[in-house]
Parts: C-alpha cells; structure tokens; sequence
C-alpha cells in the first residue's frame, strides 16, 4: 500500500518545477534533496541550489556533451564537499596533499598531469603509477 503522505506531496508537487539542493552547515555539505523552490525555501538551515548537469564549470546536456547552458557553482554538490562563497562553488574533498585546486574549475590538479591511460596516483612516490 502506497504511503498517504508521499501521495499527497506528490500531488502538490507534480505539476512544479524540481532542483537539486544542498543543505550547507559550516561550509560543508551535509545532505542534498530534489524539491521545488517553495519547499526549499520553508526548511530550517541554508540550502543552495547544485545541478548535476555542471562538473568544472561546464554544463552538459543529456547527451553527456557541453551545452552552452548555466554552470551551476561549478560542480554538483556532494555530501563532505565543501561551499566557497566567494567562488559560488562546491569543492569535492582534496584527494592528496599535493595536489592544488583550480579555482577556475574548482575540480582538484596533481602536481603532474595524468599520462594516457590506466594509472593511479601515487603521493608517497610522488608519481602516477600504472594499473
């Protein structure tokens, strides 16, 4: 049996529009939901709107390629990622000490770029490391 609650929010938000939302707490992201902007806007705690469709500061549409549409803080919110408010971005958790962010992308750059094909980051050596 379908849960009345559920059967009532989904009749009085068919019809709206839906975002992602994340909710920020001491620039971190704990949680992020699909609602209407009403909705949103009535939850204790701040909330920012993410879009999956951004991923370094580029939109893409459907088809996976870059569309020329609005690059939401240049990355998808993700739990444990962090909000800057001066760039208006969310920022994945730092993957090695080494590495630096590039705040044009706010995606994270080894010391070294990648070589082509199957390698992993190694921080002890310093070096990528084939798979």
């Amino acid at each position: 049996m379908a849960d009345p609650v559920l059967l009532l929010l989904d009749m009085q938000y068919k019809d709206r529009e839906m975002s992602h939302y994340a909710k920020i707490e001491n620039n971190i992201v704990t949680q992020v939901i699909v609602a209407d902007e009403d909705f949103v806007s009535g939850l204790a705690g701040t909330w920012i709107q993410t879009s999956y469709n951004t991923h370094g500061g580029v939109h893409y549409g459907p088809n996976g390629l870059p569309d020329n549409g609005i690059a939401l803080r240049k990355n998808y919110a993700g739990i444990g990622y962090t909000y800057d408010s001066e760039l208006d971005a969310f920022i994945a958790p730092k993957p090695y000490d080494s590495w630096h962010l590039n705040t044009t992308t706010c995606l994270w750059e080894p010391p070294i770029p990648a070589p082509e094909g199957n390698y992993h980051w190694n921080e002890a050596l310093q070096a990528w490391q084939q798979d």
